[in-house]
């Protein structure tokens, strides 16, 4: 089986940036990329997601921030970073020089103008293949408002966009909606590049004994396999009703761990998929994934990976 490194019917195209492969990490599961570099080698991944960078340098939320769960992960680290000015100064220097794979940056914030300025800032730097605007982290004060609102989420896309000129804008949409479409919508009208879905969903974890929340937040971000059904329908959704007839390509993720899990999510719609909370049980699993997409054309004696996008083939379709 060729390595994902070198098999040449893995890449695909992201908005004109070429990935080596469809699997990226998932941004706040590899720090800012040399946390992991002893374990992971970026050269055979598609491209490696940072965690979030606000404005601001931001401690996070107090402890207990992490809750494990029989199917998942509950987190609310509340966007600890070390902010823009020492992201450039201390964390870029190590994304330009050592990480052989497309980066993209997360971005997060908590008015437009913090969104304006770092978004500004990170896309003149080179060794950035674009940006992921986070407009819908759940376990932060006002994480949500930007990802819930279409209109408030238009109105930011459209002042990143403005000043995000070289890289690719990517949006990263919240399941804590009605109707994720809208969303999806709102943020392509927006000037939005590309989609990434799902972010996590909003949970609580209860000590029983103790008859107190488990997190310090009380509510947390609720990641891993449980959710996988679930985002598996919202990009389904997003990519029949919007994505598609759009041209927008969808980064699949949530509770993924395995070549077949990626494969649903590229069957359901996406072009390419990212690994989080799988990351902390083996840091390999993105790699071990993009290994099992070769072995699965191998099997279905399919010529590229890109094109099993959105072939979920449904009741009474032809």
């Amino acid at each position: 089986m060729p390595s994902p490194q070198a098999d040449p019917r893995l890449a695909v195209e992201l908005c004109g940036v070429s990935l080596r492969n469809p699997v990226l990490t998932a941004s706040g599961t590899c720090g800012f990329g040399a946390e992991y570099a002893d374990v992971l080698d970026y050269a055979q991944l598609g491209g490696f997601t940072t965690k979030s960078v606000t404005l601001h340098e931001r401690p996070g939320n107090e402890p207990q921030r992490i809750v494990e769960t029989p199917a998942g992960l509950l987190n609310a680290i509340g966007l600890a970073n070390v902010g823009l000015a020492r992201f450039l100064t201390e964390k870029l220097p190590f994304i330009q020089e050592k990480m052989d794979t497309r980066v993209f940056v997360n971005v997060a914030g908590y008015t437009i103008d913090d969104y304006v300025r770092v978004c500004e800032a990170i896309d003149e730097q080179a060794g950035v293949a674009g940006i992921e605007l986070n407009v819908s982290c759940p376990n932060v004060a006002d994480g949500l408002m930007f990802g819930t609102d279409p209109a408030l989420l238009r109105q930011v896309v459209e002042s990143v966009r403005r000043v995000v000129k070289r890289g690719v804008l990517i949006v990263k949409l919240s399941p804590n909606v009605t109707d994720i479409a809208e969303t999806a919508r709102a943020a392509i009208d927006g000037g939005a590049d590309a989609l990434s879905l799902i972010n996590t969903y909003v949970g609580l974890s209860i000590d029983v004994e103790r008859r107190v929340p488990h997190l310090a937040n009380v509510t947390g971000g609720y990641s891993g396999p449980a959710i996988l059904p679930l985002a598996l329908y919202n990009v389904h959704r997003v990519y029949r009703a919007v994505a598609r007839d759009a041209g927008v390509p969808i980064v699949g993720m949530g509770g993924i761990s395995s070549a077949d899990d990626a494969i649903a999510f590229l069957l359901a719609g996406a072009t390419a998929v990212s690994v989080g909370t799988a990351l902390f049980v083996n840091p390999c699993v993105p790699i071990e994934i993009a290994a099992g997409l070769s072995g699965y054309l191998d099997r279905h004696a399919l010529g590229r990976i890109s094109d099993l996008t959105g072939e979920l083939a449904l009741p009474g379709s032809s």
